[in-house]
């Protein structure tokens, strides 16, 4: 196993092509994975063809990863050959898989670790055990989305970037059940984040939780943890009265895991002074509405950063836990075909929008 092949984006906005890497051997507190599914994300598109995220070329992404234990390194306690398991991948410098003893590319920035491609590094302490009950792809739709909820939620704030809700992490002692009572808004409730995001503001205890999305999904977003299911196409201000007869009660939290000006506004209006929403896209928030009170940001989530390695430690020591138990559901999930030269047309679907779907891909298929 020398060489292994990946997909690379050449040059900024330049086409994806597959070629062979050298394929590396973990260092200490690594694992090699062979990654059996990788998932496919909004971001990922817009990296190839916008150019953004990428300080420099050649590179390749891929954030979402399930796979088997290939190879450990030195000190590595918790995983064995053969393991199932799950990561997020970074995209920029991972400074945790830097002391790599072999570089999968001379312009290293951390493609050792990413996705798309048919071998990849992870770090022990962020990587968790799949179980039994869950499949590769079904696992492969969690670690971004998780990610991406989980930081904006329950970061401590110590040196957090962007923002944080500061809610202490369900997963944590004294954390499951913390916040009862008290109502949330999670705005684009089929999207990947905004599934997430539902489950875990239930095993916070939030309640009403309520969500748009097509009602086409409202059956299936109740089933994993959302109160109420509002029409995403609603008119702003008969979307605000449908939520103002749910409760009456201040909405202290709030997610936009749509992302549009409409979203981000809508959720701006609703959120109370002293109140905090985190969104998955920069501040769309019309300026004459601003006040001091309300506390709005951009969340993209990576575990792997220091900032935010501490929340990603702890939460993937539990991950496994809350996976088995079925406190955490996997996204409903299709596999798109081509292996690594599938992923091109599929993050096409991907950008065309997908709802309560996430694509993923077999790199070991690749011709």
């Amino acid at each position: 196993m020398p060489e292994h092949k990946a997909l690379f984006i050449p040059e900024k906005q330049a086409p994806f092509v597959v070629r062979s890497v050298p394929t590396p051997k973990p260092g200490p507190g690594q694992l090699l994975i062979k990654v059996e599914s990788a998932g496919l994300a909004p971001a990922d598109w817009a990296i190839q063809a916008i150019g953004i995220l990428v300080p420099k070329y050649p590179i390749i992404i891929g954030m979402d990863v399930a796979g088997t234990v290939e190879e450990v390194g030195e000190s590595v306690t918790k995983f064995k050959k053969g393991d199932r398991v799950v990561k997020e991948c970074s995209i920029g410098d991972d400074p945790f898989l830097s002391d790599s003893s072999s570089s999968a590319l001379p312009n290293d920035h951390n493609s050792r670790g990413a996705g798309f491609q048919q071998y990849s590094l992870a770090s022990e302490d962020t990587t968790a055990k799949i179980p039994d009950n869950i499949t590769f792809d079904q696992a492969a739709t969690i670690p971004l989305a998780l990610a991406t909820s989980a930081v904006a939620l329950y970061h401590d704030g110590n040196g957090a970037l962007g923002g944080t809700c500061g809610l202490t992490p369900p997963w944590e002692a004294g954390g499951r059940g913390k916040y009862k009572g008290q109502p949330t808004v999670v705005l684009g409730g089929a999207s990947s984040v905004g599934q997430i995001t539902i489950q875990l503001l239930k095993l916070s205890g939030f309640g009403p939780i309520i969500t748009t999305a097509s009602l086409r999904n409202a059956e299936f977003l109740k089933s994993i943890g959302a109160t109420h299911v509002l029409d995403r196409n609603l008119s702003p201000d008969a979307l605000h009265a449908e939520v103002r007869k749910i409760t009456a009660d201040p909405f202290t939290t709030i997610y936009d895991a749509a992302g549009s000006s409409e979203t981000q506004n809508i959720g701006y209006d609703l959120l109370a002074p002293g109140g905090t929403m985190a969104s998955v896209q920069d501040d769309l928030v019309a300026p004459e509405k601003k006040v001091p009170e309300k506390k709005t940001f951009f969340m993209y989530g990576d575990v792997n950063i220091p900032p935010n390695r501490k929340l990603g430690v702890s939460l993937y020591s539990k991950l496994t836990e809350l996976l088995e138990e079925g406190a955490l559901k996997p996204v409903p999930v299709e596999v798109a075909p081509g292996g690594l030269e599938g992923i091109p047309l599929a993050l096409e679907r991907v950008h065309k929008g997908l709802s309560c779907l996430k694509l993923v891909v077999h790199p070991q298929e690749t011709a």
